[in-house]
């Protein structure tokens, strides 16, 4: 039934790990999602609601609001990216890859961060 599975290249070779190695893979791909989906929340709140009460933010607010879109995207593509190379890993009986993307992913929120101490500040 493995043939079926999405995405093959992951599922087509080696063998069924623990089911409790590949739902903790699962859990942490959802965690991802998770950080994916609030930081475009944030986007959504800074665009829909930042008035003209916070007028020294409003010219910067487009830039935070792609900063978020962006860092948010990031998330769920590093998300998958690292799900997809544990999974293919676990069923390969191979070590585990490297925390490289979360690395990214962190430098990014870092960043979005940053910069919005700093566009914020009146």
């Amino acid at each position: 039934m493995t043939s079926l599975r999405f995405p093959r290249w992951v599922y087509r070779r080696g063998s069924e790990p623990d089911p409790r190695f590949s739902l903790a893979n699962e859990r942490t791909f959802l965690a991802w999602m998770r950080t994916g989906v609030a930081l475009l929340a944030g986007a959504v709140a800074l665009d829909a609601l930042v008035g003209d009460a916070h007028a020294h933010v409003l010219g910067h607010r487009h830039l935070l609001v792609r900063v978020l879109v962006v860092s948010g995207a990031g998330s769920a593509a590093l998300g998958f990216s690292r799900w997809a190379l544990a999974e293919a890993a676990l069923r390969r009986g191979r070590r585990l890859p490297s925390l490289g993307p979360a690395a990214v992913g962190a430098a990014g929120v870092l960043i979005g961060c940053a910069l919005t101490l700093l566009l914020s500040h009146p």
